[in-house]
């Protein structure tokens, strides 16, 4: 089986600014694949890269097999693409926008027809036709985008922050559709900033100032970054103990989570990390191994970053 996106070294400049930075990947068919990183790590420019929006400074890249500096007018048939801002017509109908679009992709009368009425019904959006798209609550119009880029029965559909700016209720009911996609075959490339949504995809890479600092499953990223162990403290004066922890031997990296810690401890550290908080005199606390989360990865790797970059 062919991948569905194969990519090597792909780099963008703009003059002096490189916004992604020789990324390599390959994604198989039917998954859903993520892509997680900060606003302006790189992801849109990557995914405008792949839809044949943008022309790479160097490195290859095929969607569908299709090279998309030298092929880029065959993709459109082959892909979907959703924008981060919904790249609907306000002033139009739900109707008109799916009409609209479906001719942009060369649908017949037909095709269309059958199109439509399989989306709006998948979607949700079937009576809502004749109302003003500027007039949909966003999770609606976020729908309506998804259905446009999904007209032509694409293979492979690239979502860039498709749930920016919804609710959380919206937002699961929109991955459920992902899940609907991805369930018939089709391949999806998904742009994030959430860390919650990215335990969603099948495989997942993570993005910062334009190179991938981690990747594989949620599940494998969080055993690859962390065989350590990882400890929740909780306490009553959290920064005041912050800077002390960092100073042990046994601690080798504390992040504050809201009113907790997390530290990383070496394997057979941890009796000695709580005989040392009980000599400090912390008062009522609770220590505990947790599994690590996205974030704990996310932030772990960021600062490994920086820290190469100090070097």
């Amino acid at each position: 089986m062919k991948p569905a996106v194969e990519v090597d070294r792909l780099t963008k400049r703009f003059g002096s600014f490189t916004a992604v930075d020789g990324l390599s990947l390959t994604i198989d068919p039917g998954t859903i694949f993520g892509f997680l990183g900060a606003n302006g790590a790189g992801k849109s420019t990557t995914i405008r890269m792949l839809c044949g929006l943008l022309r790479p400074s160097s490195g290859t890249a095929r969607v569908a097999g299709f090279d998309v500096d030298q092929e880029a007018h065959r993709l459109k048939q082959v892909i979907g693409y959703m924008s981060q801002k919904f790249s609907l017509y306000p002033d139009l109908t739900v109707a008109e926008n799916l009409e609209f679009f479906g001719r942009v992709y060369g649908l017949d009368k037909r095709r269309l027809e059958s199109s439509l009425n399989r989306l709006k019904k998948n979607t949700g959006l079937e009576g809502r036709e004749k109302i003003l798209t500027s007039d949909l609550p966003t999770g609606w119009r976020q729908r309506l985008a998804l259905s446009c880029a999904l007209l032509h029965d694409p293979e492979i559909i690239f979502l860039d922050e498709p749930t920016g700016g919804v609710d959380p209720l919206a937002r699961r009911q929109f991955w459920e559709l992902i899940y609907e996609q991805a369930g018939q075959g089709k391949t999806v490339f998904v742009t994030t900033h959430y860390l919650d949504e990215a335990e969603y995809c099948h495989e997942l890479r993570i993005i910062h100032a334009g190179k991938i600092i981690a990747g594989g499953s949620p599940g494998e990223i969080k055993k690859k970054y962390f065989p350590e162990n990882l400890l929740e403290l909780t306490c009553s004066s959290p920064l005041e103990i912050y800077d002390w922890l960092k100073s042990l031997p046994e601690v080798k990296q504390v992040s504050l989570f809201g009113l907790r810690l997390h530290l990383l401890v070496e394997p057979g550290e941890v009796g000695a990390l709580r005989r040392k908080l009980i000599q400090f005199g912390l008062g009522d606390f609770d220590l505990r191994t947790i599994v690590p989360s996205l974030e704990d990865v996310f932030i772990r790797r960021l600062e490994e970053e920086a820290g190469e970059r100090r070097k």
